[in-house]
């Protein structure tokens, strides 16, 4: 019988394993998570993410000497272990870095790929030819899973950019992996809602569930030595280990023989899928150019395809750049950013997918031509959603005439996450990593401990429109259209503030509503992530927080003609901002996903650490 990793502690034996122990970058043993803060202020670097272990751990790095690209891989390390259903090695990413003293903005992208066998009808069913069901059929499969990124974006960032080797960014999670963190109520609620899942492949019910089957209780310690013992085998061969070694060779094997459990319980069978160790060998992360839009003098940088976040945010940048929304009429302002947003959503599922597939239109979908093109089709009143895309090349058309097109489904997954770093140095990390849906594919590698994607579910499985080509269908090695956005804003070509949050497709909008409440609103950047949020994706009706309908629901629909769908959240945001004072402002959610936390290295007015030697 394997090994069950979940104990239950009570508070005071939690307090007492609070030991720092010898390893350079040891961590306390498991405990409440009491520290946690949504706002952090001060010098000498920051970090925030939606996890504290994840955090703190960026801390120690930047407090030892590292820079911002050192604790953004270790931090996203021990986000593998501590959110190991939004995050990890078997999953992908996007990383855009500014490096001060070069004062250029790079990005890495780490994608997943499809294998090279997967085919155009992946997701459609032989027997009916209509698309498989999304959840669950579609997204727990072997089919599902795309070759892994997030190990190659590590190491290309460590090799290119980082000051510490890659072995040392990993002590502080495996250590975190092998002492164990404690089961908050996120974790929690995220177990419960995949335990069906969970309990369908062997592996993962022996990683997740307890030993009857169940959930783990909110207080218990989660330990993953299996993840621990995969992170050393990292560490001292490199990443040889995953991509052309035995932990590829077991990825690869785990997709095409999913290890499925006797007694499963899902109802349908679990497709396998076509990935080989050599499509897992053949993986790169490459170095991409950012996307760049300058907006009332602020330069916002972003992710170029196969995301979508960078041009999507960009262009409705763009359009909303020919309006005043700093007048006090917030209504109305509201609404430019519904219609900029419903706009922008129809030309990126018409335009963007991966380059090396389809020319991407980047630099008209940028431009300010087709801003003002797409600008005069907004009105006192909503446009009917779905509206047709727009054609990005030059001349562009001045009559302000839109007609209808067919609705775009979007089934991409929520459960991504985001970090932000900034050190002493002035070197920016905006980092956004997921392994797509909550808990993926549900399946883990068997004896490695980590969970695997199902990122190809982002693929459109049929034309988006038929007759109309659509730049994310399925194919061989292919990248599927991502819509993570981590950003980074500089003005008068110094940093200013970067930010980034998970939701699948409201990542976009988050970011942009988020800028436009900085730079144009003059929030504080914790009031502009604490704001409530709406999310219109050229659909009918704009899903949106009940706090922003409480507040702006009614005049929105009766001036406007806008229409709401109420959800509970929408993303979970982190940002750091340089302040005037030479200070750095860390924010993170102080509600959403259940908060999550933001530390400087050098707090403002509390004693420093012995080892923070250049704190102020």
């Amino acid at each position: 019988m394997r090994k069950r990793y979940f104990v239950r502690v009570g508070l005071s034996v939690a307090i007492s394993a609070l030991v720092v122990g010898s390893a350079p970058f040891a961590s306390a043993g498991p405990g409440p998570q009491t520290g946690r803060q949504a706002v952090a202020t001060g010098t000498g670097g920051a970090a925030a993410s939606v996890d504290q272990d994840a955090t703190r751990t960026a801390i120690q790095i930047l407090r030892r000497g590292g820079n911002a690209v050192d604790a953004a891989v270790a931090a996203n390390a021990t986000l593998g272990v501590t959110e190991p259903y939004v995050a990890g090695i078997g999953g992908g990413g996007f990383m855009v870095v500014y490096l001060a003293k070069q004062h250029r903005v790079v990005t890495i992208d780490g994608r997943e790929t499809a294998p090279q066998a997967f085919p155009e009808d992946a997701f459609i069913d032989p027997q009916t030819g209509q698309p498989i069901p999304f959840y669950p059929q579609r997204v727990t499969s072997g089919m599902a899973v795309g070759v892994p990124g997030t190990l190659a974006t590590w190491a290309k960032a460590a090799s290119l950019y980082g000051t510490m080797r890659l072995s040392k960014l990993l002590r502080p999670a495996i250590t975190i992996a092998r002492r164990g963190f404690v089961v908050d109520q996120t974790f929690h609620d995220q177990t419960e809602m995949n335990r069906p899942r969970f309990q369908a492949f062997t592996s993962s019910r022996a990683l997740f569930l307890t030993p009857d089957g169940q959930t783990p209780a909110v207080g218990s310690v989660v330990r993953n030595p299996e993840l621990a013992r995969t992170y050393e085998q990292i560490a001292h061969d490199g990443p040889g280990a995953f991509y052309g070694g035995p932990i590829g060779a077991a990825v690869a094997d785990t997709v095409d023989h999913p290890p499925v459990a006797p007694d499963s319980q899902l109802g349908f069978p679990v497709r396998p899928g076509v990935m080989t160790a050599a499509d897992v060998a053949g993986y790169t992360a490459p170095l991409r150019e950012p996307t760049r839009v300058d907006y009332r003098r602020y330069d916002v940088y972003g992710m170029g395809p196969p995301s979508s976040g960078g041009s999507t945010v960009g262009e409705a940048l763009n359009i909303l750049e020919g309006f005043d929304l700093s007048a006090p009429d917030r209504a109305l302002a509201l609404h430019r950013y519904l219609e900029a947003s419903r706009l922008s959503f129809a030309d990126r599922n018409r335009w963007v997918g991966d380059p090396a597939y389809f020319d991407v239109p980047l630099e008209g979908l940028l431009s300010k031509g087709f801003a003002a093109e797409r600008r005069c089709l907004i009105g006192p009143k909503a446009l009917t959603s779905p509206v047709p895309p727009g054609d990005p090349s030059p001349p562009y058309d001045t009559s302000c005439s839109a007609g209808a097109a067919p609705a775009a489904v979007d089934t991409e997954g929520t459960s991504t996450n985001h970090l932000v770093v900034v050190d002493r140095f002035g070197n920016v990390v905006s980092y956004t990593s997921t392994i797509e849906q909550i808990a993926g594919s549900a399946i883990a590698v068997p004896r490695y401990g980590f969970l695997l994607n199902n990122e190809l579910t982002d693929f459109d499985p049929v034309p988006a429109s038929p007759g109309t080509p659509d730049p994310n269908l399925p194919a061989g090695g292919k990248r599927p259209r991502s819509s993570m956005a981590p950003t980074i804003v500089l003005h008068d070509g110094r940093p200013l503030l970067t930010v980034g949050t998970p939701g699948g497709a409201t990542i976009i909008t988050t970011v942009l509503q988020i800028l436009l409440n900085r730079l144009d609103f003059g929030m504080s950047v914790p009031d502009a992530i604490a704001a409530p949020r709406a999310s219109q994706r050229n659909s009918a009706a704009t899903q949106a927080e009940p706090g922003f309908i409480a507040q702006y629901g009614d005049v929105l629909t009766n001036d406007f003609g806008q229409s709401f769908a109420s959800t509970p959240e929408i993303g979970a945001a982190t940002a750091i901002e340089f302040l005037p004072d030479g200070q750095l402002q860390a924010a993170a959610e102080p509600v959403r996903r259940g908060g999550g936390d933001a530390e400087v290295v050098c707090p403002a007015g509390k004693a420093m650490p012995a080892q923070a030697a250049f704190c102020p």
